[in-house]
């Protein structure tokens, strides 16, 4: 079986609820949906695999108190972010940004908000084994794990060769997560060619979005996001992903462009969590950034009419889907 047929039968799996979209698309090529996970070039998939790596994400035991897993930060019920201004680590304190979704991150490389992972095996280490966020470590972990029968057993059958390491757990993570992609919307079914389903305001919004907003300039592609890092002008100390390229003047105060997919659900926003609701977010583009040489140049004086606002957060919210599964495994014991 190849990786194309893999990815087209995972992707079927997840999204078969969501496809009742009827004929006549629009010319919106660039926004619609792909039909297929890209599994290719990474771990093989499996259900196996996914539903091992979906264990271990809801598993505390991978913490270092036992009291926090995965999904303590990304929620389902908040599109796999957290409802706070910056996520609550291991010591009940804040840390130093909102946690970022992990929706559609099958679609998104390097990860974090600064970029510092190029996979995501790579990202789902990092929060496991920060002290300020999980605390776990693996010798340990890979110690619990063997303790559980059920959990020897799951990788056996998955990982025959190799049993409970350190890799094999960050893989298994990593292929659950890359098949967490936000469900059909409003707007996938516009673009498929309905036009009842949106709003008149929605669809005004869509236009300001592409065009007079320039929110498209960065917001690109069917996930709304190019990949790539630019300074929005927050007032904030942290210089983002000038830790990775200081030799970068843009790359000061620069983060990586979120996807706005279920965003709906995904309040307070930006990477230190600064801003309330959308109507904040347009407000800032409005007149929330001053002028710095790591500005992005994407960036143009914005004035919107009430109107305006309206119509373009109706728009935001047409890319919320309608339903969403998010069922919690039975973890081993």
């Amino acid at each position: 079986m190849d990786s194309s047929f893999k990815s087209r039968t995972i992707f079927s799996l997840i999204a078969a609820v969501f496809l009742a979209s009827p004929a006549g698309a629009r010319d919106l090529d660039d926004y619609r949906r792909p039909m297929t996970i890209p599994f290719e070039g990474v771990a093989e998939y499996s259900p196996q695999s996914a539903t091992l790596g979906k264990m271990l994400f809801f598993d505390p035991r991978l913490s270092g108190a036992k009291n926090m897993n995965c999904a303590t930060c990304h929620n389902p019920s908040f599109g796999y972010e957290t409802p706070v201004p910056l996520a609550i680590g291991a010591a009940n304190t804040p840390l130093g940004r909102q946690a970022p979704t992990v929706l559609n991150m099958a679609f998104v490389s390097p990860n974090f908000w600064d970029g510092r992972a190029a996979t995501l095996e790579e990202q789902a280490a990092g929060p496991i084994t920060a002290p300020v966020e999980m605390n776990g470590h693996f010798d340990t972990i890979v110690t619990d794990l063997n303790a559980v029968p059920d959990y020897v057993s799951w990788f056996s059958e998955v990982f025959p060769d190799k049993g409970i390491t350190r890799e094999t757990i960050l893989t298994a993570i990593a292929t659950y997560e890359r098949t967490i992609v936000s469900g059909w919307s409003p707007f996938d079914r516009w673009v498929e060619g309905d036009e009842a389903a949106v709003s008149d305001s929605a669809k005004r919004g869509f236009d300001l979005f592409a065009g007079k907003a320039r929110c498209s300039q960065c917001h690109s592609g069917w996930n709304f996001t190019d990949n790539e890092f630019h300074d929005i002008g927050l007032h904030s100390g942290d210089i983002g992903r000038a830790a990775l390229e200081p030799d970068n003047p843009k790359a000061l105060y620069a983060f990586k462009t979120p996807g706005l997919r279920n965003t709906g659900y995904r309040a307070p926003y930006m990477h230190d969590g600064s801003l309330a609701d959308l109507e904040a977010v347009i407000i800032h583009y409005e007149n929330g950034f001053g002028d710095r040489p790591s500005l992005s140049p994407k960036l143009v004086p914005l004035r919107l009419t009430a109107e305006e606002r309206a119509d373009l957060i109706a728009f935001m919210h047409t890319l919320t889907a309608e339903k969403q599964e998010a069922s919690l495994p039975i973890l081993p014991n």
